[in-house]
This record gives structure tokens, sequence and C-alpha cells, in this order.
């Protein structure tokens, strides 16, 4: 008979990753100089041109533009385009790296499956090592099994300026790491983070926990 022990890396991972994979943690910063009186919130999308032909960059763009929406911003639309007055830009990337864990395991000597291993025959029946007062108990044997996990690191960076200057009105990074290996299925909770109770407290970083919703099988 085996007990399994997790091990405290195990634990972690469990943790990044969120809940069993139900929650998207991210750690969001914010850098902000945001007017008390922004004016008319009319902003445009500042793409690259590798950017203006991605259809992934266009699916989370779309993300940021509904967090946008409802935070009152009007995105602008030819041909006053030029006349906007903010400028919006996003970026992100996913890494992966191998996390090795060494897992500690008890064995229990006298378990072998077996209806007469770990057991003495004394005449009147059966006795196990527990119960026969002549056997000796050795102690249990510690094993250890190494695996192997991946942990992906997610980022999303967002920034809001001013048009024509270009100045910075708001800059936010969100950093999650968890086993989803897909950015598409945790970029929502990311990009709500990034706008959650928006402008924020600039210089202080936050944790923000967010359920994902699985869809129906």
């Amino acid at each position: 008979m085996k007990i399994w022990y997790s091990s405290a890396i195990i634990a972690l991972m469990l943790a990044l990753s969120g809940c069993a994979s139900t929650v998207v943690r991210s750690d969001v910063t914010v850098f902000q100089e945001w007017p008390a009186n922004v004016g008319e919130k009319t902003y445009v999308f500042e793409r690259t041109q590798a950017q203006s032909n991605d259809l992934e960059y266009r699916n989370y763009e779309n993300l940021v533009r509904a967090e946008l929406q409802r935070l009152g911003f009007a995105e602008a639309a030819a041909p006053a385009v030029n006349a906007a007055r903010l400028k919006t830009t996003l970026a992100y990337d996913i890494r992966g790296r191998d996390v090795r864990v060494i897992e500690g395991t008890l064995s229990d000597p006298f378990w072998y499956n077996a209806p007469l291993f770990g057991h003495r025959w004394r005449g009147r029946g059966y006795y196990g090592p527990y119960y026969d007062p002549f056997w000796a108990t050795p102690p249990p044997i510690a094993e250890y099994v190494e695996n192997t996990y991946q942990i992906h690191t997610r980022r999303l960076r967002v920034t809001i300026a001013q048009q024509p200057s270009g100045k910075k009105l708001f800059d936010v990074t969100v950093i999650s790491e968890g086993t989803e290996a897909t950015l598409a299925a945790v970029m929502p909770y990311m990009v709500r983070s990034a706008f959650t109770d928006f402008p924020g407290t600039s210089g202080v970083p936050r944790r923000i926990d967010l359920k994902m919703q699985r869809p129906a099988p």
C-alpha cells in the first residue's frame, strides 16, 4: 500500500493555475496619470503592419474594445480617425517552461495485495504483522518519483496615450501563470483584469482571480 504526498511545488503550481484550473489568477500592475477631466473619450487602435493582418490579434483587440466601450469610450471611425483624442495599443505573448517535481511516497513493506504475503500462519489462523506479537514491524520505505509538468506564463500589456502628443495616460501589465497552454482560453479574463477598477492605483500591484466559464460539453 502506498501513501502519496504532493510536494509544496505541486501545491504552488495548482495555486498558479488557480483552483483546479477553474480560476485565472492574474498579477496586474498599472501605471497611470489619468486626468480628472479627460474630455472626449474617442480613441483608435494603433497597430503594427503585422498586427493588422493577424486574426488572433484582432480577436484580442475585440476584447479590449468591449471593455473600453463598457467604460464609456467611443472608437473613432473614418473619416474622424485623425481627430480621435486617444490611441490604444496592445501586446501579448505566452511562454512555457518545464518544472521538475520530486514526489515522495511511503511504502508499506507488508502489503503485496496477496492473501498470504505479509501474514504469518500461527496454527489457529492468519495473523497480520500489526496483530502478531512475534512479528517485528519494520519502518515504511521511502520512495521518490520524478514527474515533469509544464507551466505557461501569459503576458498582456495595454496602453492608452493622448493624440497627437503621444503622452501615456494608462499603462497596464497583466501576468498570469498556469497549466492552460491556450492563450485564447485565458485572454478574456486577462483583459477583464486589466480594466478592473479603471484606471486603478498607480504603481500598486494587485492580484485578481476570475472564475473561468467552461463551455458545456
